[in-house]
Parts: C-alpha cells; structure tokens; sequence
C-alpha cells in the first residue's frame, strides 16, 4: 500500500516525498497513473470532439470538398473520431511511457556531465514522479472534458487554462512563448529538481536552477526556435510565417 500512497504523496508533500520515494525506486504506480489519466483524457477528448468543422475545413484545405457526398462526409466524421479515441489512448499507453525512459536518460547523461552520477532505477524514479502534475492536468482534462455537451480544437486550451497563453490580444508568436509558461509544466519542472537532487546527492537549489535552465532551452528550440525554422523554410524571403498559437 504504501507504493501506491508514497508516490501520491509528492504532489502534497514535495520537499519530503521526493526524496524519499526517489530513494525507494517508485517509479511504477506513477508511472500507471499516468498512462491511465492520459488515456482517460485522449478518451474523454474523443467522445466529446465535435469531428465535423474539422473534416470540412481540412476538406475546403485539399479542395476535396465538393467532391464527396454527404454519405462520404459522415464517413469522414466518424474515421476521424475513431482516429482520434485510438490516437489518445496510444498516447497514455506508449508514448508517456516513452517519454518517461527519455526524460530518466536525459537525466542520467546529465549526471554523467555533472559527474554525480546515479542508478537509473533512482532516475526513472524522479523522471515518472516529476510527470505526476501532467498525469494531474490530464484528470482535471478529462473530467471538464465529459462535462461538456460538445467540444472543438478552438476551446481546448481553454479548458483547463494553466499557462498565459490564454489571455487575450496576444499575437501567435507571443501565445507560443507564453505558452510555456505553464502551472503544470513549471510545477513538473520543479518536482524534477527535487528529485534529481535526490538521486544524485546535488545540491536542491542546484539541481532546481538546472532543470529550469534545461526547460527554458528545451522550449526555446523545439517549441520557438524549430517551428520558425519549419515555417520559413518554404518561401525564401519574404516567405517566413509565424508559428502556430496553441497548447
């Protein structure tokens, strides 16, 4: 039982938990909670998806619209839900699980440059608690989610608005860098310092400075820095567009 309550108790109790669940390997049960949130999320997300504005607009996009009946188009809606309940709960069961063993190797090379290394049981420990906030967001997700009649792409980040991105007058280019400035990503962040201080004996403040510093670089080049290189390298000059706003 207390594999089950120890780890849950970081979310409460950082300073100490961490510690202590980094030191007895936990990675398991967190690492279940949030295969099964994100799956309920992608889930919740499908059932409620109003599939149709989108099927068109990508329709009126290729220029296929007018090309298919309206058998073919309900047709269109339905695959495109389908897709979408396989995609979300692909993403719990084998993408997060993925990005938990990615984030616990980025953390052991880490050790490695800093020469505090660590056993990778302790790291995969610290990488799966620190994902607990994102296994967290996506409950609060799924249950505003089930709550709605009807849900589109539009009012998704709005849904559980964590980060600045969601005032308003911003440009798209502004959305995207305040975007990362995110309740449950910076909370994620934190819980990663606590733990890798944990296991490899740095310093916490230390350790906090680090993951921060390796957050704000990791946003700058895939979430700015790659999506601008991608939008300008089809026009030349004068052909550089803005990257998309959005979660």
């Amino acid at each position: 039982m207390s594999s089950i309550v120890q780890p849950a108790r970081v979310l409460l109790d950082p300073l100490d938990a961490t510690g202590a669940a980094v030191e007895a390997r936990r990675w398991l049960w967190p690492l279940l909670l949030l295969v099964v949130c994100v799956s309920a999320s992608g889930t919740a997300f499908s059932l409620r998806w109003d599939a149709g504005p989108s099927v068109v607009q990508e329709l009126q996009m290729s220029g296929k619209l007018g090309q298919v009946t309206e058998t073919e188009l309900a047709e269109e809606i339905q695959t495109a839900s389908r897709k979408a309940l396989v995609g979300g709960i692909a993403k719990g069961v084998f993408v997060m699980p993925l990005l938990a063993l990615v984030l616990a190797a980025a953390l052991w090379v880490v050790g490695w440059l800093f020469e505090t290394p660590a056993p990778f049981a302790r790291l995969m420990a610290a990488a799966t608690l620190a994902l607990l906030p994102i296994a967290l967001y996506h409950l609060i997700f799924a249950i505003c989610a089930l709550a709605q009649h009807s849900l589109s792409l539009a009012r998704v980040p709005e849904l559980v608005p964590s980060s600045l991105a969601v005032l308003e007058g911003l440009t798209p280019k502004m959305k995207k860098v305040l975007g990362a400035v995110d309740f449950f990503n910076l909370w994620s962040v934190g819980l990663l310092g606590l733990g890798f201080s944990s296991a490899t004996g740095m310093r916490r403040h230390r350790a906090l400075l680090l993951c921060f510093v390796l957050y704000v670089m990791f946003v700058g080049v895939f979430s700015i820095g790659l999506p601008e290189l991608m939008a300008g390298g089809g026009g030349g000059p004068g052909g550089r567009r803005g990257p998309g706003g959005g979660r």
